[in-house]
């Protein structure tokens, strides 16, 4: 709880996403909906990731990598998804490290533009832009 918050928005984690994951708090913007799914992602709750993702686009399930490493999250622009909006974008790029089952790891990088949309004050994660 008092670790660096994996989205690296400078807090720490139980004053940064960690009340979005344990369900006591909703983000209320585009931008901390995304930190906060990065931060699933990093952490593996793909329980959270299907909670925030819209019906409408939501698989039935999710299997996350347990061979990825999420290192670090740039946003590098946001359009919209403010506390009045009910849309909104998030450009960011994630970097992670692969280790294979033979041991040997990579680098990536992940960059997109996601789109989200706020109904009945709830922001969820639509799909890529």
């Amino acid at each position: 709880m008092s670790d660096r918050c994996p989205c690296l928005s400078g807090d720490t984690f139980g004053q940064c996403c960690e009340p979005y994951l344990a369900g006591r708090a909703h983000p209320p913007t585009a931008e901390r909906l995304m930190r906060s799914r990065y931060t699933a992602f990093a952490r593996g709750d793909a329980t959270y990731l299907l909670a925030s993702w819209h019906p409408s686009t939501r698989p039935a399930s999710l299997e996350l990598d347990p061979g990825i490493r999420w290192l670090s999250l740039e946003i590098v622009g946001r359009s919209g998804g403010g506390l009045l909006d009910t849309e909104g974008e998030v450009e960011f790029t994630a970097r992670y490290r692969v280790t294979e089952a033979d041991g040997t790891g990579r680098r990536g990088t992940q960059h997109e533009r996601s789109r989200f949309g706020r109904d009945g004050g709830r922001w969820s994660y639509v799909g890529e832009a």
